[in-house]
């Protein structure tokens, strides 16, 4: 619906994708900096002058444009995405939200 590249991360690496051709993401390895965003418990999300945070260790074109922490009983299970290139990492407040909304829903669904 947001027309963005959107993705669900494990804590290792992306399970879930839609939006970009799998072999480019699915089963990679998340990045660092993204394991890092996870653990710091808080939606993130690109503000113009970051610096860019990778998807993955690969070295692929994907950059990080609003990622929400799955928690599950204040464990991190993983992470809701939303994915863009260099020049396409601007999201709205709307992309901030849906992030939210369905990294709350998982967390839930993972509690039940």
């Amino acid at each position: 619906n947001t027309g963005r590249i959107a993705a669900v991360s494990d804590r290792d690496a992306i399970i879930a994708l839609s939006g970009a051709p799998k072999r480019e993401l699915m089963d990679k390895q998340n990045s660092h900096e993204l394991e890092q965003i996870m653990e710091g418990r808080q939606i993130y999300q690109y503000q113009a002058g970051d610096k860019a945070v990778p998807v993955t260790d690969d070295g692929s074109k994907y950059l990080v444009a609003c990622a929400a922490p799955i928690l599950s009983e204040g464990d991190v299970l993983g992470c809701v995405l939303f994915v863009g290139t260099e020049g396409e990492l601007a999201s709205s407040e709307t992309d901030y939200k849906l992030a939210q909304t369905i990294a709350g829903f998982l967390g839930r669904h993972m509690e039940s």
